[in-house]
């Protein structure tokens, strides 16, 4: 069963941070907040957990649009192609924020997503992921665990979603209630930005 994790946003515990460090360096899959819905993410490096999420959602892992969780824009390097300045200064605008922009990516991708001519990249506005990917060291792969036929409710209580995942995943952080509105997805792969998906994030930001 999963451990349940009480973290404050404002200030996340070095302690509290470093345990679910250690879970995701363990193979586990950790459920956490970010600045839209809650996220069910697990270390980028480990294919047996990348697995696990693969077949929580029931998607083959090479098809699935996972998101990289990142620190900062300076990880974009280790899985995006070069980008042009116009689209940088747009990321730069952006993040951190509720978007995730899909870019190009470059040879470095881990091998379950070798197959992928793009990546989806998010740095949410949140303190508790935030310093998770920082401590781990490198991206967290993620998906939201907003479920369209559910109650909204538990998409944004966490003691809701302890309730119905603690069976699936090792460890779920409450970091107070989540929002149920998704990130705004923008594809910026190509020359022009195109919108896929208007979410919490502002489009004016293009």
């Amino acid at each position: 069963m999963a451990e349940f994790i009480k973290i404050y946003p404002d200030k996340p515990s070095e302690a509290a941070i470093a345990k679910v460090v250690k879970v995701l360096q363990n193979g586990g899959l950790v459920i956490y907040p970010t600045d839209t819905v809650y996220g069910l993410g697990c270390d980028i490096t480990n294919s047996r957990a990348l697995e696990k999420i693969a077949r929580i959602k029931g998607v083959k892992l090479e098809k699935a649009n996972f998101s990289f969780i990142c620190h900062d824009l300076s990880n974009l390097s280790d899985y995006v192609r070069q980008i042009d300045t116009s689209t940088f200064k747009i990321l730069k605008r952006a993040l951190p924020g509720p978007y995730t922009f899909i870019l190009p990516g470059n040879n470095n991708l881990p091998k379950e997503f070798k197959k992928k001519t793009t990546v989806g990249i998010r740095v949410p506005d949140n303190n508790i992921i935030l310093e998770i990917v920082r401590q781990l060291g490198n991206p967290v792969v993620s998906t939201s665990i907003r479920d369209e036929d559910d109650v909204i409710e538990y998409t944004t209580d966490p003691e809701l979603i302890f309730e119905k995942w603690q069976h699936l995943v090792d460890m779920v952080i409450d970091g107070g209630y989540g929002d149920n509105v998704g990130s705004t997805i923008i594809d910026l792969s190509e020359h022009e930005p195109v919108i896929v998906r208007e979410g919490k994030g502002d489009i004016d930001i293009l």
